[in-house]
């Protein structure tokens, strides 16, 4: 059976939409990467599908990116063994080649519109495009309060953490996992384990499991874990071990969640709404090496943080209905049967790379 692992290229953030498209793959070491264009509605999910389901049969290991702002569609699918890919190129995560057809391509799924039917629904387009759109533009000033709230908390957290008694636990997983495996340094591929979506908040911890039988539970409420996570991945990496960096959507220069395949060790942060919900294999809590005398005003600022961000996945919930009221307007026009013909015939290309 094939190797399948889930993990999100974007998140939703009081900053807007984080993004990390440009680092699917490494461009430098990819023999094929289909970049799709096309607009809603024309059968980019359909097309990554097919793929995904073609290649999980031939036994190649897939790695499925899930859109933010749908996680039951598709924004990628990553072959890691053949070096291949194929994304969904539109805004918000606009990609273009840089190697054009050596490397990198345009797959173009717009063809597969009927222009004249599309452009008679111009006006109904333009409604619900603007519609969602501006659903979102009230998600992100939602999450962007409930964020400034929650800095207010973190700051009273980390002021009166133990930094020494959890320096003590870090040295003695250093001593025991780190070991070395070759002078080259390993390579780090940085993904989202989950985000807020208009399903609520949700986290692919089954990857952490697929990949990695060992699990470090960091119990981390307030955002503790990222600078000792930062030292595990950095000695991970200098003793030759690939990485996996999965960061924090509403701070995306901190890691959340380290995955070392290679070791067969993670270290995941957890938090209220952000649930491992298995049996780790060692739990360090972090949230009992801080007393915040102030628990009052901690207790403010989770309810009201928790508020905003029901009010930011509420919506998320409108930008899903409206973006649903504008994919049901092109479907009619959409010749789906072109789409999985052409999808067959990447298939077929991509299976006879395993040869």
């Amino acid at each position: 059976m094939a190797q399948t692992t889930h993990f999100f290229a974007g998140a939703n953030s009081g900053d807007g939409f984080q993004n990390l498209f440009g680092e699917l793959v490494d461009l430098e070491d990819t023999y094929d990467f289909m970049i799709l264009k096309g607009g809603p509605g024309v059968g980019k999910n359909t097309f990554m599908r097919q793929i995904g389901a073609a290649m999980e049969e031939a036994g190649t290991p897939v790695e499925y990116l899930w859109c933010s702002g749908d996680p039951d569609s598709l924004d990628a699918v990553v072959l890691p063994e053949l070096r291949c890919a194929v994304a969904d190129g539109t805004s918000p995560h606009v990609l273009e080649p840089r190697y054009p057809a050596a490397v990198d391509r345009y797959v173009d799924l717009g063809r597969f519109y009927d222009l004249t039917a599309a452009k008679a629904a111009a006006e109904e387009v333009r409604r619900h495009t603007r519609a969602y759109q501006a659903a979102y533009r009230r998600a992100y000033r939602s999450l962007k309060a409930a964020r400034q709230v929650e800095l207010d908390g973190a700051a009273l957290a980390e002021a009166a953490f133990d930094r020494g008694r959890a320096e003590r636990r870090i040295r003695g997983i250093l001593s025991r996992e780190m070991r070395k495996k070759g002078p080259e340094r390993g390579r780090t591929v940085r993904r989202f384990l989950g985000g807020i979506t208009h399903k609520g908040c949700l986290w692919r911890f089954d990857s952490v499991d697929a990949l990695c039988p060992r699990v470090y539970e960091l119990r981390d409420t307030w955002g503790l874990a990222g600078d000792l996570l930062r030292r595990l991945h950095d000695a991970a990496c200098s003793n030759g071990w690939d990485t996996i960096v999965c960061l924090a959507p509403e701070d995306s220069e901190r890691i959340e969640h380290l995955l070392v395949p290679g070791l067969g060790v993670a270290f995941v942060s957890t938090r209220p709404g952000m649930e491992y919900g298995q049996k780790p294999f060692r739990r360090i809590r972090l949230d009992a090496m801080t007393q915040v005398e102030d628990k009052g005003r901690l207790r403010f600022g989770s309810h009201l943080t928790e508020a905003l961000r029901k009010d930011a996945v509420d919506a998320l919930r409108q930008a899903k209905a409206g973006h649903d009221a504008l994919e049901a307007v092109y479907n009619p026009y959409v010749d789906f049967d072109g789409v999985r013909a052409l999808a067959a015939i990447e298939t077929g290309r991509l299976l006879s790379y395993l040869a």
